[in-house]
């Protein structure tokens, strides 16, 4: 009888140089992951930043200013080596961080830190054992799952949304600006840690703001913060959105990366625009994938959140009995959403500092 390894290797169809080319991909897939999670120690220890500034440095000298155990630091320099991150100089055994590699992986470099976003990868992997329970009995998770999920996503976030917001964000609204100087009433729905909501407050001394989320552990330390500086234009409260029947009266309501993690989104939608009073507006800001799979087949980071949809916007919205929207339910069906919860124009732009997501103004 014929092995099924035989018939495969005399099935006419069976291309070998596909084969082998597709192993080459998942080896390569296999050691990105590994980077990636050498990225977030190198973030978290603050090994980055150090080489940055004393490059070249041998394994013992960067231990030596970062506080840390030299042979961990040797054995993720050769991580970082034989990724081609850090150049690495045998004669004297030294290691450089070039300044281009720099301006992606520091605190103060340059341009976005994407060792920030390698975080993720540990911090849902941890789920794992979880998230395959739920692939075989089905249910979702909670927030309290995930260790360290609101610190780096309000890390992530301060780069995208928070820092850029006033001078880069703001803009797409004509006249938003003013009136946040002259004095508003504004929301932040899901607001997370609550960095965003705060940073507003101090900009905007005249206006009030309120951040509501569904843990209250995500932002009390914003909270406190916010309290201990004499921040008295902002406050932060608990709240289910689901549960709510009115979110009040606002000039402005904000969602930054947080309507598809809800219950039930569109209902959330619809509180959003029975809560503005007239000449409000809605500013929500999501991932900017289509909601159509083929065409996100070429997104630069596609695979990523859709790995992040599955290890945890799905499983955070089923776990409250929700729609499980996902991370990647596209600029399409948010345009569609934001119309059935009744507002009449929806303007969608993209930022030239944020390749990666979409800001909708709806009125």
């Amino acid at each position: 009888m014929q092995t099924a390894e035989a018939a495969v290797r005399h099935d006419v169809s069976f291309d070998e140089g596909k084969a082998k080319a597709f192993a080459g991909q998942m080896l390569g897939t296999i050691n990105g992951a590994a980077v990636a999670l050498m990225a977030s120690i190198g973030h978290r220890t603050g090994l980055f930043d150090h080489l940055a500034r004393h490059s070249p440095a041998t394994s013992a000298a960067l231990a030596a200013v970062a506080g840390l155990n030299e042979r961990y630091v040797r054995e993720w320099l050769a991580v970082m080596t034989t990724a081609r991150i850090v150049d690495y100089t045998p004669a004297d055994r030294s290691y450089t961080l070039p300044p281009e590699h720099a301006a992606f992986l520091t605190r103060d470099g340059a341009m976005k830190n994407l060792a920030v976003i390698a975080q993720f990868v540990a911090v849902v992997g941890a789920l794992e054992d979880e998230v395959v329970d739920r692939f075989r009995h089905g249910g979702g998770l909670c927030y309290h799952h995930y260790d360290r999920f609101h610190e780096v996503m309000a890390e992530a976030s301060h780069q995208s949304i928070v820092k850029p917001f006033v001078d880069q964000v703001l803009p797409i609204v004509p006249g938003l600006r003013q009136r946040l100087e002259d004095g508003i009433d504004v929301v932040d729905l899901g607001c997370g840690a609550g960095r965003a909501v705060l940073m507003l407050a101090q900009r905007f001394p005249r206006s009030r703001f309120v951040g509501l989320d569904l843990c209250a552990d995500a932002f009390s330390e914003t909270q406190q913060e916010a309290a201990r500086i004499g921040v008295g234009n902002l406050v932060f409260r608990q709240q289910d959105l689901a549960a709510v029947d009115r979110l009040g009266a606002f000039d402005l309501v904000l969602a930054f990366d947080a309507v598809h993690d809800q219950k039930s989104p569109l209902d959330v939608l619809r509180k959003a625009r029975q809560a503005l009073r007239r000449d409000g507006l809605m500013l929500m800001v999501e991932f900017g994938g289509s909601s159509r799979l083929e065409q996100n087949l070429t997104h630069p980071i596609g695979s990523f959140l859709y790995m992040m949809s599955v290890m945890h916007c799905m499983p955070v919205s089923l776990g409250q009995g929700g729609e499980a929207l996902g991370t990647m339910w596209g600029v399409e069906l948010a345009e569609t959403m934001l119309r059935d919860a009744g507002f009449g124009e929806v303007q969608v732009s993209r930022l030239p500092h944020d390749p990666f997501n979409a800001y909708f103004v709806a009125r």
